[in-house]
């Protein structure tokens, strides 16, 4: 009994390790047949690409493959740009249980999405744009709970989106320049970052999309209707079975007495307001005289505290500021009048080369905005309100949007929400000395900052219109601590208007070499210029140096913060101030670099 227990027992551990490694070789011959049929004999793989039986593809390093550094699974499948012109075999990459990342982007790859895709259960960031995909999206793709990013762009994909609400975390959604049709998918739009559906089939009324995307976001549709597009929806003709001119009286009686109501009530308005009107330009002329008559006597005051409360905007011409500050789409401008900003006490928050920054406490305190005061801008009116109208279109929600301006001939006003919690500059260089900002905190504001600008880069292209003045200074944090891009465009006027650059192209990779001294600030918790000391310089020779290590702020290292990932940000940020800047990458490419390695701490950190 003992001897046949003691032959069968190797062939049982032989048995177990065979099915205990089975599952390895099915998503190895898995990949190796998704591969064979996206080259198809058209791309040339050497042994160095893997993609073989003979390989593994996480030891091995495959072209393309990322895995988790613990379990040895493969995490990622990115295969972006290598002139690929076979068949998608969307169900052999799923059958790698652990794909998290699939990425073809700018390939030419043919074929469909089979339903074989709601087996990636745990799917984040799916990228197909950028080839010859077609056919109809299959209904499986709900199932891709954990789904974040969407991109099926400049593809021949047709038919309707299926019903994706589900999907709750999803973030981007790009299926620009199809063919695909029906009513626009039901999203939550609210926490969309990026979204796209131009040039497609789609129709019906454009969703209520809280202000965030553009007209751009849905042009060459021409089957929608809405505000947005500047085209007015039919009325929806349906009756109901029951209607009789009994209810057709009753309805009538309702909107006679609802008219009646909106009479009076606007009567009342009119007959407060017009008197109120009056007496205010009477108290503003009058200030105007008698700040013309002492202005001799409190010249030394003025001198005195306009470091703590002045506040003035005496160059304004006479009548002008009543009817001339513009509010735009915010409910924090509502009702805001040139005069509440007259009044309120301010607080001279810092000047700079191209004007000063207040902070402004109206309703006594209630509410508290940041009012930036630029002179000397040689633009019109005419052309700083379509720029300010158009900025405001482009939204996101960590740009920072201005609430309302003013323009005259002199001087130029922008009106923001204030941001309690200051600026990244502030918590890296103030008294905290960067300890308010661990490396996860870091890599999250880099990740952020990143893609809000790639968004604004992409909404505002077309317009040529870059931040123009991208720096520490102009990311600032709002109430629940996440990073906001302040200033967007309003550099670009001073540029122009100084011909410094016309180059639409070169203002946006001066955001993108901006964007990476920003995350060498962050990964050295050094100032740009400190002693006569450039950051980016000095960086570039302790690298050369092969010091690398040296480089990094001694909190990160102290706090444990991965070497590797430190490194990675790094090349990332020596790529974006690169002195060539037709070699520096562009700020999606940025994005997606920074998002990938912020995926790769998350889980890190999630591992046990």
């Amino acid at each position: 009994m003992n001897r046949v227990s003691i032959r069968i027992l190797p062939v049982l551990f032989f048995f177990l390790f065979h099915v205990s490694s089975s599952e390895d070789e099915q998503v190895k011959a898995s990949l190796v047949a998704l591969m064979d049929r996206l080259a198809d004999g058209n791309v040339e793989r050497n042994r160095s690409w893997g993609w073989n039986m003979s390989s593994d593809p996480c030891k091995d390093k495959w072209i393309g493959i990322s895995c988790d550094s613990q379990s040895k699974s493969v995490r990622k499948v990115v295969l972006d740009e290598l002139n690929l012109t076979g068949v998608l075999d969307i169900g052999s990459a799923c059958r790698a249980s652990s794909l998290s990342v699939f990425s073809l982007i700018q390939n030419n790859v043919v074929g469909s999405i089979s339903e074989e895709m709601g087996n990636c259960k745990h799917l984040t960031h799916l990228y197909l744009g950028g080839n010859q995909i077609s056919g109809h999206l299959p209904e499986s793709l709900k199932q891709l709970s954990n789904l974040k990013r969407l991109d099926i762009s400049d593809n021949n994909l047709s038919g309707e989106v299926p019903d994706i609400s589900g999907i709750s975390g999803l973030i981007t959604f790009l299926a620009q320049n199809n063919q695909l049709s029906g009513e626009v998918p039901n999203l939550d739009f609210s926490n969309l970052q990026q979204f796209n559906i131009s040039n497609n089939n789609f129709s019906g009324p454009i969703p209520d999309v809280k202000g965030r995307f553009s007209a751009a976001s849905f042009s060459g549709n021409p089957g929608l209707c809405g505000e947005l597009v500047s085209r007015p929806c039919p009325p929806t003709t349906r009756k109901s079975k029951d209607s009789s001119p009994k209810h057709f009286f009753i309805y009538s009686g309702y909107a006679v007495l609802g008219l009646i109501v909106v009479l009076f009530v606007a009567f009342k308005l009119a007959s407060k307001t017009k008197p109120k009107q009056d007496i205010t330009a009477v108290e503003v002329n009058t200030s105007r005289r008698s700040n013309k008559t002492s202005s001799s006597s409190t010249s030394n005051k003025s001198k005195i505290t306009e470091n703590k409360s002045e506040y003035s905007l005496s160059s304004v011409e006479n009548g002008a500021a009543l009817s001339s500050l513009v509010l735009l789409t915010s409910p924090t401008a509502q009702g805001l009048r040139f005069e509440d900003l007259l009044r309120a006490p301010a607080e001279l928050l810092g000047r700079g080369k191209h004007g000063s920054l207040y902070k402004v406490k109206l309703d006594n305190g209630a509410t508290t905005l940041a009012v930036k005061r630029v002179r000397e801008w040689s633009i019109t009116s005419e052309e700083f309100k379509t720029r300010m109208e158009r900025l405001d279109q482009a939204r996101h929600p960590n740009v920072l949007p201005a609430v309302a301006f003013y323009s005259s001939k002199e001087e130029k006003l922008l009106v923001y929400e204030y941001q309690p919690n200051g600026s990244l500059f502030r918590l890296l260089h103030g008294p905290e000395t960067g300890q308010a900002l661990d490396w996860e905190s870091r890599l999250n504001v880099a990740a952020i900052v990143a893609e809000a600008l790639a968004f604004m880069h992409e909404e505002l292209g077309d317009d040529g219109i870059a931040h123009g003045n991208l720096k520490s200074t102009n990311i600032l944090f709002n109430q629940d601590m996440d990073p906001c891009i302040s200033e967007y465009g309003l550099m670009a006027f001073q540029h122009q208007s100084n011909n410094c650059s016309n180059d639409a192209h070169g203002s946006f990779k001066a955001d993108v070499s901006g964007f990476g001294v920003i995350l060498l600030e962050l990964l050295t918790g050094k100032q740009v210029q400190a002693n006569g000391i450039d950051l980016a310089q000095w960086v570039h020779s302790v690298v050369t140096e092969e010091w690398t290590v040296e480089v990094f702020d001694k909190a990160l290292i102290s706090q444990g913060a991965s070497e590797e990932r430190l490194l990675n940000l790094l090349q990332i940020a020596l790529k974006c101030i690169n002195p060539n800047p037709y070699e520096r990458p562009n700020m999606n490419q940025v994005a997606l670099l920074i998002n990938t390695l912020k995926d790769e701490e998350d889980r890190s950190g999630s591992d046990p």
